[in-house]
């Protein structure tokens, strides 16, 4: 997993209006917490904050005030609706070796049977356990020649060496659909009403 160094700032004024302030000088406020330790309120360069958090579950290596070095995952991350600017940002204290439960995005590879059949994701990201500073960024997953009624359990994702799923193995997180049921009907439908006139 990607690496990141990022330069806080503690911040000691809180509320609406400072954190409107810290935006304006294109900055971001969050708040560090973890390991039973009192939250850290900080504030964060934006642009840098922005490009680090592309990365899904990016570890984030803090320098704080200059004077302190933490490792961080992001938890929760707020965004302006409209433009997209990070708004807020949660940072989880982690430590090297610890297990962390997190999510990861599952992706596909391969073509499902012929027929027009529809993919749809149930659970995505999926929850596991890894360690913090190996968490990997997504999973691939074959769905190569399935079709509908067929699906990838949680147990046949293929997880990298020290992560475990944290939901029951037989979770279904994708599954094939067919896609001409609906289509079927409404030509049915169609049908009737030209039998009638």
């Amino acid at each position: 997993m990607s690496e990141v160094k990022i330069v806080a700032e503690t911040r000691n004024e809180f509320g609406k209006g400072a954190a409107r302030r810290i935006r304006r000088d294109n900055k971001v406020p969050g708040v560090l917490y973890g390991h039973g330790s009192d939250p850290i309120h900080l504030t964060f360069p934006g642009h840098e904050l922005l490009m680090a958090l592309r990365t899904p579950n990016v570890l984030i290596a803090l320098d704080i005030d200059g004077k302190s070095n933490e490792l961080a995952i992001p938890k929760s991350v707020s965004r302006d609706p409209l433009r997209g600017w990070l708004e807020h940002v949660d940072l989880q204290l982690v430590q090297r070796g610890e297990t962390v439960s997190v999510e990861i995005y599952v992706q596909t590879e391969g073509e499902l049977a012929p027929g027009g059949y529809l993919l749809e994701y149930v659970v995505n990201p999926l929850p596991v356990e890894a360690e913090a500073t190996h968490i990997p960024e997504s999973v691939t997953v074959s769905v190569e020649g399935l079709a509908a009624g067929d699906s990838v359990l949680a147990k046949d994702i293929p997880l990298p060496k020290g992560t475990k799923l944290a939901v029951d193995d037989d979770t279904v997180v994708l599954q094939v659909l067919a896609a001409q049921a609906e289509e079927a009907e409404g030509e049915g439908a169609e049908g009737g009403e030209s039998a009638e006139a």
